[in-house]
């Protein structure tokens, strides 16, 4: 039987750990094995892990209101999963679905942390930042898909608004519609009052 050290070692991820750092984590890491359809993660929640693959691949997945999905992304081996949710601590932004029997390593959120820099040091606080910016590249990627070209144009304006004193929403900053067309991947052809 194969130890979670020896699993620890097989992941790119983890390839530049010292053997102490291996051997804590190998002691955190629980084995789990999802079968063919099951959520690994899913969009809109926590589950405050992150899943490392060993084996199998996973699809990870956004689905409209009316049931559409769009594929992400698929991961095999040595691909890891949630760590978005563990740095700034917000749901999933994808549901994460087993397309075949799939094995994976689970490092619980405050095993996860021990690894972490400290959250005022710079390092995290850039990886807040990139993680905040791949939320956003989720979001455009599902409206992209998902969407008609006015509910892209709503959701950009609905981002790019800030509330005033009086809880209107307001849009500060002047947007083009040649810049809001390309921000939602249409010609200018389209019209709202032009």
């Amino acid at each position: 039987m194969v130890s979670n050290l020896d699993l620890i070692r097989r992941v790119p991820l983890f390839s530049q750990l010292t053997d102490d750092q291996a051997e804590i984590m190998a002691n955190a890491v629980v084995k789990r094995r999802y079968k063919r359809g099951e959520f690994l993660v899913e969009q809109g929640r926590r589950s405050n892990s992150l899943f490392i693959l060993l084996s199998g691949r996973a699809r990870v997945i956004t689905s409209h209101t009316r049931g559409r999905e769009v594929i992400l992304a698929t991961m095999g081996q040595g691909d890891y999963i949630g760590e978005m949710s563990l740095i700034d601590n917000e749901p999933h932004s994808a549901t994460v679905r087993a397309e075949v029997q799939t094995d994976v390593l689970i490092l619980g959120s405050a095993e996860f942390a021990r690894f972490m820099p400290e959250p005022t040091s710079m390092a995290f606080i850039v990886m807040r930042g990139l993680t905040q910016r791949l939320r956003r590249a989720d979001r455009n990627i599902e409206s992209l898909a998902l969407m008609d070209v006015y509910g892209r144009v709503a959701r950009v304006l609905l981002e790019a608004a800030t509330p005033d004193l009086q809880g209107q929403l307001l849009i500060r900053e002047k947007i083009s519609r040649q810049d809001i067309a390309k921000m939602v991947g249409a010609s200018r052809k389209w019209s709202v009052g032009s």
